[in-house]
């Protein structure tokens, strides 16, 4: 497992991967960013075609779709593939494409071909005006999976691409993952554990001119509190027999949340309170119940998220909430189940490498340096799954803004300079000497 840590420079970066990696000769470097010069009509008309398919997570066909599109490029480059059935969590399948090389690190490249746009969102077709791309998915992230196409093909024709050992893992429901989560993220995981460093393929951020990628997200973990009171009549509340009320314990434990819970780079919110009888909440959240002005209510329920940075952080607030949810008022019982959700992809030395590596690929396509963004500003995804075992990097796909919303849009200027700067953070590590697996 690794090591979480805030140094943006360690002993441990320098021992994983020395104090540079392999790089290519500039020659080679000119034949990689000739190659997608050549092919970044192609791989505009590639983004077209996949966003105008719908790929809504529920969209199964949509999804397969947007994945045999992929396939076959990525069978023209020479990679098997083959598609890990998830129906035991009733989602789409993912596809697996793996190049088989002999040398240097093993790369794992990950993406996910589902959007949050259903069939019925209006929000349905690719537009474009100058380099201003929209539609659904066009940042998150169908922009990134032609990054990694694009890539992989400056690579094939540079030369670079035969003796690599390069992975591509694309989920089918990043966007609302089945469920038990840990199932249908288990292949994905495997997938890592063969694997020496992974890039993800969020949408890039750009914010006042300057890029970033992400070293460090936070994680989605989702937690559900059940109160139980005696009902009575209101006039009774307080006494010996009745108590406090589901409510008012309810309403206790809610506000020690918000006055004692708060730690740097932590969230926790309410997303659903209700206090009655006969409470039900559905799947999609709809709720009802049964209440009056007059009587003291039997049950209380509250469902809310709780965002973290490391694992660390997640078992202190946790321990700190079952603390405050067992002081029960009078007449009161509280439980409280946390849903673990998406892990935290925490900052490691490895992780800064990786940035450092790719700030290196970067100046040599004549790209700015980016820096590591904040976790605040981006939410959990499947890079979270697999940090705990490689060295991981996210937020390398196109960059753009407005994701999940009708009017998402990618920057399809960066489309070209993106895509040199990962197929020279390919070509490193893929000729960089492998260090020992932990």
């Amino acid at each position: 497992m690794k090591t979480p840590v805030l140094g943006l420079c360690t002993l441990l970066s320098l021992l994983r991967f020395g104090p540079d990696l392999a790089q290519q000769p500039a020659a080679t470097d000119s034949a990689v960013f000739r190659a997608v010069d050549q092919h970044n009509a192609a791989m505009e008309a590639l983004l077209e075609n996949l966003v105008n398919i719908n790929s809504g997570t529920f969209n199964t066909q949509g999804v397969v779709k947007v994945g045999k599109l992929l396939e076959h490029e990525l069978q023209a480059l020479g990679f098997q593939t083959r598609w890990i059935s998830e129906e035991a969590v009733q989602r789409a399948p993912s596809l697996l494409a793996q190049h088989a090389g002999t040398r240097g690190k093993r790369v794992l490249l990950i993406g996910h071909m589902d959007t949050v746009f259903e069939p019925s969102d209006p929000f349905q077709h690719f537009t474009r005006s100058g380099n201003s791309a929209t539609g659904p998915g066009v940042n998150d992230m169908k922009g990134g999976l032609v990054v990694i196409i694009a890539s992989l093909k400056a690579l094939q024709s540079a030369g670079l691409l035969a003796d690599a050992r390069i992975s591509v893992f694309i989920t089918g429901d990043e966007e609302a993952a089945g469920e038990p989560v840990a199932l249908a993220r288990k292949d994905l995981v495997a997938a890592a554990r063969q694997a020496d460093a992974a890039l993800s393929f969020e949408g890039e951020v750009i914010r006042d001119g300057v890029e970033y990628a992400s070293v460090a997200r936070r994680g989605a973990a989702q937690w559900e509190l059940h109160v139980q009171g005696k009902a009575g009549h209101s006039g009774a509340i307080f006494d010996a027999d009745t108590g406090d009320g589901a409510a008012f314990e309810m309403s206790r434990i809610l506000t020690q949340f918000h006055d004692t819970l708060r730690e740097p780079e932590m969230t926790y919110s309410v997303g659903l309170a209700a206090a009655g009888g006969q409470i039900k909440v559905q799947p999609d959240g709809a709720t009802t119940l049964s209440g009056k002005s007059n009587i003291v209510p039997p049950e209380a329920v509250a469902i809310g998220d709780l965002r973290v940075l490391t694992p660390e952080q997640l078992q202190r607030v946790e321990a700190k909430m079952r603390t405050i949810v067992a002081a029960n008022l009078p007449g009161t019982h509280a439980t409280l189940t946390i849903d673990p959700g998406y892990p935290p992809m925490a900052p490691t030395a490895g992780n800064e490498a990786l940035l450092r590596q790719l700030n290196a690929a970067s100046q040599r396509a004549g790209g700015r340096t980016f820096q590591a963004l904040p976790p605040m500003l981006r939410g959990a995804g499947d890079v979270s799954f697999i940090a705990p075992y490689i060295d991981v990097l996210d937020g390398l796909g196109l960059a753009g803004g407005g994701a999940h919303a009708a009017g998402e849009h990618a920057d399809l200027s960066y489309l070209p300079l993106q895509s040199k700067r990962i197929a020279l953070l390919i070509a490193d590590l893929s000729q960089a000497a492998r260090a020992a697996k932990r």
